[in-house]
């Protein structure tokens, strides 16, 4: 409330009459930046108050459609792959290379405490490093988990294992009701089998053979041939079939480093004198060398 030079003249000589104080020391003139000055502080202190209240209540409403929008499932994006690789950064910075005919989802953005994808086909993660937010690649029989790390899942569904290889870090296999549990060190393979449901461990001489692939290369060293079948299978799109049981165990040894195609890796196999194969439009046929 406002009060004018006359309201202040009247009050202060009702204050004077009752207070019997002296008229020159409590004058209008005198006394009124003080009065003043304290009937305007009531006046705004109020403002302030209004003011503290309608920000809280903006507060409140945008905390609680922040919350809303978090609360909201996370929208899921899937890239497929064809007859060829393809490298992608998820939202948490990891790096994600895939393989021929494979695919991964993934969130648009990781809103739980884990980052989880999943994961159909081979792909080679280098996970970015979080300790408070693990990283778990989920396929169709096993779960990984890292924190930050660089490592290799083949986990292609016609496969009857499904491998994880680790290059740097450290990373926790294990199938869906954990009943078997396994962790990596660098140049280690955990071969989990889907038939007999068990999980195995393999040292390698070198992990990094088992990413050639992100180069367009084939390292066998000595594979059964039904593994390798598997993998040009997996690589080219197409089926391949070896009709003698002693030629699918047989071992081959064999390195293919400049992307040849499929045609060009079972002519050289075919003329080292592994094995006669033939092709229609549905399958290849691998079959043994007569003598």
């Amino acid at each position: 409330m406002k009060y004018t030079d006359r309201e202040l003249e009247e009050i202060l000589n009702k204050l004077i009459a009752s207070t019997r104080s002296p008229r020159g020391r409590f004058s209008a003139a005198s006394s009124y930046p003080q009065l003043a000055k304290k009937l305007k502080f009531h006046h705004r202190r109020l403002y302030p108050v209004r003011t503290f209240v309608a920000a809280a209540v903006v507060l409140l409403c945008l905390s609680v459609w922040a919350a809303y929008l978090y609360m909201q499932p996370a929208s899921i994006q899937t890239v497929t792959t064809l007859a060829e690789t393809r490298t992608i950064l998820l939202p948490d910075g990891t790096s994600v290379t895939l393989n021929h005919y494979s695919s991964l989802s993934y969130p648009k953005q990781f809103k739980s405490d884990n980052r989880e994808v999943e994961l159909s086909g081979e792909a080679y993660f280098e996970v970015s490093k979080n300790k408070k937010h693990p990283f778990i690649v989920q396929t169709e029989t096993i779960d990984v988990q890292v924190l930050g790390t660089h490592f290799n899942v083949d986990a292609y569904p016609d496969n009857p294992d499904v491998k994880t290889t680790l290059l740097t870090g450290s990373v926790a296999v294990s199938n869906k009701n954990n009943s078997v549990h396994m962790v990596l060190k660098p140049n280690e393979v955990a071969i989990y089998n889907k038939v007999e449901q068990k999980l195995t461990c393999k040292v390698l001489e070198n992990a990094g053979d088992e990413i050639s692939w992100r180069h367009g290369e084939f390292i066998f060293d000595d594979l059964p041939l039904q593994e390798i079948a598997r993998e040009l299978s997996n690589s080219f799109g197409t089926t391949i079939h070896i009709t003698d049981s002693t030629l699918r165990n047989y071992r081959v040894t064999a390195r293919f480093r400049n992307g040849e195609d499929l045609e060009t890796i079972l002519s050289v196999l075919h003329n080292a004198g592994y094995f006669n194969y033939s092709r229609n439009t549905q399958q290849i046929t691998i079959t043994p060398k007569l003598d």
